[in-house]
């Protein structure tokens, strides 16, 4: 699971049946200090509820797709929460 900020979203005319009210989002990869890391990329909203500017989280492959009710969703990518609040502590290098 990783962090993404949505900076966008995705109108397509045509699309797979089983995307039908399903929406797309692009999203911009986030370090764990939350600042941009990466090439933005698309991702389906599991949640039917994220929005630009709102930070999400995100899976990938096999559990992208385990997202949705749907048997066959041809995604790579699933927003599957909303960050609401997020605190991380940085560890030294000499602890674990």
């Amino acid at each position: 699971m990783k962090f993404g900020k949505v900076i966008g979203t995705v109108v397509s005319t045509q699309k797979d049946d089983n995307l039908t009210g399903v929406k797309l989002l692009v999203i911009q990869p986030l370090a764990q200090d939350l600042t941009p890391k990466g090439p933005a990329y698309i991702a389906a909203d599991a949640t039917g509820q994220a929005g630009t500017g709102q930070i999400v989280t995100i899976v990938f492959s096999a559990d992208a797709t385990q997202a949705f009710p749907q048997r066959r969703i041809p995604v790579d990518a699933s927003v599957v929460g909303i960050v609401d609040d997020c605190t991380a502590a940085r560890l030294s290098q000499g602890t674990r």
